[in-house]
């Protein structure tokens, strides 16, 4: 028998019918994203001793409950006279799979690896007719001896991690209380802000020149497997990694620290001569576009960093190519980009995670406030963005609930296997010995370097 095995699939629409003839267009952010789709995994002890089957049926009730405020993840795709897509709201519903594991929670977690993970999702890629495919999947599975996993699986045409992390909060406050905390908000990106404008501005060349690049290149080639560890470092590891850096602690962040360190170690275990090995950093806009917590759509923006000339172990001048890329990524600049993009007709789609080493910061996502029952915090969340091709992918996320105020974080790395390999190996890596949450083969995981 497999470990997980399926029980139920089935389509839960919302409680409230969605006004007739309504449409939720995208942006030019969104269509950039249509390659790409996003896998969550929430896991969660059990608070209570309930009967199978039990815990599933209170979610989807709820579930029901919450796809009322999210219009956009009920309807389907449909096609502009201009050939963009756009959202019919016509209450089609979504996906709900439901299942059973073996073991308990907390046994998973200690013996996991990315294959395994990936069975607590559900995805099914967009069919020849857009129109009676599901955007979102949900996936339940409770475990037999205690504990259940939610998974998420989205479009990134509709959704970014933030947003989808929204969602799952959003549903678990449905289910605890009755009652969203923050209901999402649908409307376009802003617009530059009136009197704000500066006449001697100068666009943003080099962001624009990304994504033209981005645009214009040929399909990535899909040939290497792809592995996936998760690595935990605690508040005193990124401290130090920090002090390696700079003298100063409070001139960096612990997401300039862990980018660098990672930049120049995968750099290592690629052969990169030269400089450092390409890679494009990923960071969520919001803020810097004074967008409200509820905004729901894609709101990250990718952005080349320059590693030529860097070399061996030189954190310090890595960590600087980072900070500059993020300070040069202000309102304006990204103004640049979106009014860009919305100027061209573009078909060709790129694939954003395709080519460069891609590292994300995910640090602002609330993944641990997502509480489905009293004293029942998320054990761990692991989040993919997919498909995993190109150089490889880092994302660098908060840590578990109860440390948030720390420098601690939690890092996701995809690489080829034997560079993964390479990597736990490196003396750098083993200097902060971080622990060890899903490793290689499943014979690292919970352990330290």
């Amino acid at each position: 028998m497999a470990e997980v095995s399926l029980t139920c699939k089935r389509t839960v629409i919302s409680t409230k019918p969605v006004q007739p003839g309504k449409f939720c267009p995208l942006s030019a952010l969104d269509r950039l994203m249509e390659r790409n789709y996003l896998h969550i995994v929430f896991y969660y002890q059990s608070t209570v001793e309930r009967n199978p089957g039990e815990l599933t049926k209170k979610l989807r009730e709820a579930v029901a409950e919450m796809l009322s405020a999210f219009p956009i993840i009920t309807g389907r795709l449909f096609k502009t006279p201009e050939g963009h897509w756009t959202i019919k709201c016509n209450d089609a519903g979504m996906r709900m799979v439901e299942a059973r594991a073996k073991g308990s929670v907390e046994k998973w977690l200690q013996n996991l690896d990315r294959e395994k993970e990936l069975q607590l999702v559900h995805w099914e890629e967009m069919f020849h007719k857009p129109y009676f495919w599901s955007t979102f999947y949900v996936k339940v599975t409770e475990f037999e001896e205690g504990g259940i996993a939610i998974g998420l699986s989205c479009t990134h045409l509709l959704s970014d991690p933030p947003c989808a992390t929204m969602l799952i909060k959003a549903w678990a406050d449905m289910t605890l209380g009755g009652k969203m905390i923050t209901p999402p908000l649908f409307h376009p990106l802003p617009g530059r802000r009136p009197g704000n404008t500066n006449t001697n501005h100068e666009p943003y060349v080099e962001l624009i020149d990304y994504y033209k690049l981005s645009i214009e290149k040929p399909a990535p080639v899909f040939n290497t497997k792809q592995v996936t560890i998760i690595l935990a470092f605690d508040d005193e590891m990124v401290r130090r990694c920090i002090t390696r850096i700079a003298p100063v602690e409070s001139s960096r962040t612990p997401f300039e620290a862990l980018a660098a360190l990672f930049w120049v170690v995968v750099s290592k275990v690629k052969g990169t001569k030269g400089g450092l090995t390409n890679m494009s950093i990923c960071l969520d806009m919001r803020n810097v576009l004074g967008l409200d917590r509820g905004f729901f759509g894609n709101c990250m923006v990718y952005n080349k960093v320059n590693g030529d000339g860097i070399e061996g172990n030189e954190l310090c001048k890595a960590a600087n190519g980072i900070k500059e890329v993020v300070r040069k990524m202000d309102a304006d600049g990204i103004m640049d980009l979106i009014e860009w993009l919305k100027e061209r007709n573009y078909q060709d789609l790129p694939w954003m995670n395709g080519y460069d080493l891609i590292c994300v910061n995910l640090e602002a996502v609330d993944s641990y406030s997502a509480i489905f029952e009293d004293n029942a915090r998320p054990l761990r969340v692991s989040y993919y963005i997919e498909p995993a091709v190109g150089e490889g992918q880092i994302l660098i996320m908060p840590p578990p609930a109860g440390s948030r105020n720390t420098f601690s974080r939690v890092v996701t790395i995809t690489l080829p296997e034997d560079e993964v390999n390479k990597l736990l190996e490196d003396a750098l890596i083993q200097e902060f010995s971080p622990t060890i949450l899903m490793g290689l083969n499943k014979m690292h995981s919970s352990t330290s370097l």
